[in-house]
């Protein structure tokens, strides 16, 4: 079996520049970290490893620094990993993104398993794990909460539904979302840093694809399109009471009043 989990690396700071002609974040030499979601697809990935034995690879897309994620992936466990890097892949929103990783996919060999997190904090979408599926043409489930089954030939998930829990089977190959707490994420190992410090990350950039057609990546394969985008004021106004507590509560009671929030 083979498990394929992407991850990204997000901006660990709100400090943040923008470029204002396009509207996206400039990562490159930003404080970055390993998205949170992402740790609970790796996890999931290590516990089928566990269960079932599995070969896993962990991809990202991104910059060279981006490289970092993947060494964190190799420390907790992971068996391979790649980056697909490219100046060109630059400014994508959601289907650049998801057409991308799946080009990048394709070219490693589709796996059994691809696994998401359920989003990343600084895009909030959601949408990449499905619509990667999509690009993919395999079956997908979103906001999985466990994993019940591991057969041969498919996976039994129980999926968070709106107003609902319900068990779903899926073949394999598949993509699968993980929610948050699916499992605790171990912390990454001193010993396995150390033993796979020299391993390799390949990189492959737009050449290596199948598809080079320069308008399906980056701003250019992008249909969403920034008007706008600026900076929230700052707003540091503040109040200081040192009263007793029933005097307090009726200081709070106004000002909310005042403010129209009561």
């Amino acid at each position: 079996m083979r498990v394929v989990v992407c991850v990204k690396q997000v901006p660990g700071t709100t400090e943040v520049d923008i470029d204002e002609e396009t509207g996206v974040l400039k990562r490159d030499g930003v404080e970055s970290k390993m998205n949170p979601y992402d740790l609970y697809a790796l996890e999931t990935a290590l516990q089928i490893k566990e269960r079932r034995g599995a070969e896993l690879t962990a991809v990202s897309m991104g910059p060279p620094q981006a490289k970092a994620v993947i060494r964190e992936a190799y420390m907790m466990g992971f068996d391979h990993g790649a980056l697909f890097s490219d100046r060109k892949f630059a400014g994508s929103d959601v289907l650049a993104t998801s057409y991308t990783i799946s080009q990048g996919i394709r070219k490693l060999g589709l796996p059994d398993i691809v696994l998401c997190g359920k989003m990343t904090t600084d895009g909030d979408t959601a949408q990449v794990g499905p619509a990667l599926a999509e690009f993919l043409g395999i079956p997908h489930i979103a906001n999985v909460l466990s994993i019940i089954e591991i057969n041969d030939k498919s996976i039994v998930v129980e999926m968070d539904m709106p107003g609902s829990v319900e068990l779903a089977e899926v073949a394999f190959p598949c993509l699968l979302t993980v929610n948050k707490g699916i499992f605790q994420p171990r912390l990454p190992s001193y010993k396995l840093k150390m033993a796979t410090k020299e391993r390799e990350i390949p990189i492959y950039s737009l050449g290596d694809y199948e598809d080079q057609d320069e308008s399906n990546y980056g701003l250019n394969g992008s249909p969403t399109q920034v008007l706008k985008i600026f900076p929230p004021e700052a707003n540091a106004n503040h109040q200081i009471w040192e009263d007793g507590g029933d005097v307090l509560i009726d200081k709070l009671h106004d000002k909310l009043r005042e403010l129209k929030f009561i």
